[in-house]
């Protein structure tokens, strides 16, 4: 028996008297044993219908049991075979070279002189020379905007 059918059982010891009811409202006592009967066939019903819910949801709990143990079970296989698996170890591997590639390559171009590349010092001289021929440049504009100036000053002084 389960603890609900002993349950069930302690409450039908705490049925009534008939002689209380009697009294309490003055009835016959075929129609206080009719009333009982009926009583009785109704908690009889209701005891059968509740101990057959119970056992539904006794089986239903045990199923969810057995699915939760089932897919834990499962969740630590793919755990402990996913992170030891072949292809697991690879990809750590090649993440682990990936990051000291970068590293390596990030101390190389951190640790480069570039003042000492042939190349940076041509790009420098050329920067140089490109610049005061910039000026140059400029000088010899200003003098021939200042001569173009003067002789259209003095061609309009002349009339022209």
């Amino acid at each position: 028996m389960t603890k609900y059918e002993d349950l069930i059982k302690q409450r039908k010891k705490k049925s009534t008297s008939l002689e209380t009811i009697f009294r309490k409202y003055k009835m016959t006592v075929g129609d206080v044993q009719n009333i009982q009967e009926e009583i009785e066939k109704v908690k009889k019903e209701a005891d059968r219908l509740m101990i057959n819910k119970i056992k539904k949801y006794e089986n239903e709990i045990n199923e969810l049991k057995s699915k939760v143990h089932a897919a834990d079970t499962e969740t630590a296989l793919i755990k402990a075979t996913g992170m030891n698996s072949p292809e697991m170890k690879a990809a750590k591997e090649e993440i682990n070279s990936l990051k000291n590639k970068i590293a390596d390559l990030t101390e190389v171009a951190q640790s480069k002189d570039y003042f000492r590349d042939p190349d940076y010092k041509y790009l420098i001289e050329e920067n140089q020379r490109l610049e005061q021929e910039r000026n140059e440049l400029l000088v010899v504009n200003q003098r021939l905007n200042q001569e173009t100036e003067k002789r259209l000053a003095d061609a309009r002084k002349a009339g022209l």
